[in-house]
């Protein structure tokens, strides 16, 4: 499938079918995640795979009870790793650049789950500190976001995106 068409058909799922992600497939998105480029190189990220039924249903608690994340059979919790990233450039790099080192690794991961026939939704609201803790993610690890994937249950209605004029400002 062509960019455009990836892109169009992803949208957000909150709805999964009693259904395994085959090993083949999650090998496949991790690879492709492992591609997604950021800061100097740095890979200031690391990602949990979670697939582990209790393990799940603590992490949609941990996220305000959002239920779907333990229907998904699959989790990806994001992680920045701050100290990758602030020899090369400081308090920036640990602040900045090893979160958007993992958002744009979990892009890739949505992306790639899209291409292989899954549905997904970025998860951002939850408390860090029992995330954390699920996974058991050593102190330094500060997880940014939660990937649930899985096979849509249902096909989400589209819902308007904002006109380009509304979020492009031309210099």
């Amino acid at each position: 499938m062509d960019f455009d068409q990836l892109t169009t058909q992803r949208q957000s799922v909150r709805n999964f079918q009693p259904k395994n992600v085959e090993n083949e497939k999650i090998n496949q998105i991790l690879s492709l995640l492992n591609r997604a480029p950021s800061a100097g190189n740095l890979q200031a990220f690391c990602v949990y795979v979670i697939t582990e039924p209790s393990k799940r249903a603590a992490l949609a608690k941990a996220a305000l009870n959002q239920e779907f994340i333990a229907q998904a059979p699959l989790d990806l919790v994001f992680c920045a790793v701050p100290e990758r990233s602030e020899p090369r450039y400081g308090n920036r790099g640990a602040a900045l650049y090893s979160i958007q080192d993992a958002t744009i690794a979990c892009t890739f991961a949505m992306l790639a789950a899209t291409e292989l026939g899954l549905g997904s939704v970025w998860v951002g609201a939850f408390d860090e500190k029992k995330v954390a803790k699920v996974i058991d993610a050593p102190e330094q690890f500060r997880p940014v976001t939660i990937l649930p994937i899985g096979y849509s249950a249902e096909i989400p209605q589209r819902r308007p995106r904002r006109k380009l004029d509304d979020i492009v400002y031309w210099d």
